[in-house]
């Protein structure tokens, strides 16, 4: 896998800070997929084996999110690939000798704690809300060697890992607020789902 691009981080979010709206790069080669789109509500298969095709789905979303300026995190899904995978990347800008998480099977093992943290979509752009979550938790899957692999999380990466998961389960961080909070949310989201979408 290539040398990862620099670019800012959200401390704020998981896919995306959500302060501005997502334009990627020409660049960019996939397309993220929008809310309303149904691929977002499907549930990703497990990956049965990892070839070559799998090495380049990662690679090519690793360069997709560096496209997009401010994602620190993509699942497969987002993608329009029903495919259990996603890329993490919070690293700082002034940290060489970080490399972006790539899991494939990702499996949430276990959970402790709440906290409440303000989250953005790279599928919802310019929609924020605060989550609840889990604050501490422990995630297995399988890197690019075909090892597998346990991280105990907290903080950031915990966060950005159980949203990841979700969109391979076709949840959204939406779906995870109070009715009240969706509601006032609901005409941005009307909006999103209604745009003319770019494929």
């Amino acid at each position: 896998m290539s040398k990862r691009k620099r670019k800012p981080k959200s401390t704020a979010a998981s896919d995306v800070s959500g302060e501005e709206s997502v334009v990627l790069h020409e660049t960019a080669p996939l397309q993220l997929r929008y809310y309303g789109d149904p691929v977002l509500r499907k549930r990703a298969e497990p990956v049965a084996e990892i070839t070559d095709a799998e090495h380049q789905l990662a690679e090519q979303m690793l360069e997709t999110l560096y496209a997009t300026g401010n994602g620190i995190g993509l699942a497969a899904t987002q993608v329009g690939v029903l495919k259990r995978l996603i890329i993490v990347d919070i690293g700082e800008d002034d940290d060489e000798e970080y490399e972006p998480l790539v899991l494939f099977n990702p499996q949430l093992l276990s959970s402790e704690g709440d906290i409440v943290a303000e989250e953005g979509c790279l599928s919802i752009p310019d929609v924020t809300a605060d989550v609840k979550r889990p604050e501490r938790i422990v995630v297995e899957g399988i890197d690019l060697q075909c090892e597998s692999v346990r991280i105990e999380a907290d903080g950031l990466l915990a966060r950005v890992l159980q949203h990841e998961i979700d969109h391979l389960n076709g949840v959204l961080f939406i779906d995870r607020i109070s009715g009240l909070k969706r509601r006032l949310l609901s005409d941005e989201l009307t909006r999103l789902q209604k745009a003319e979408k770019p494929y």
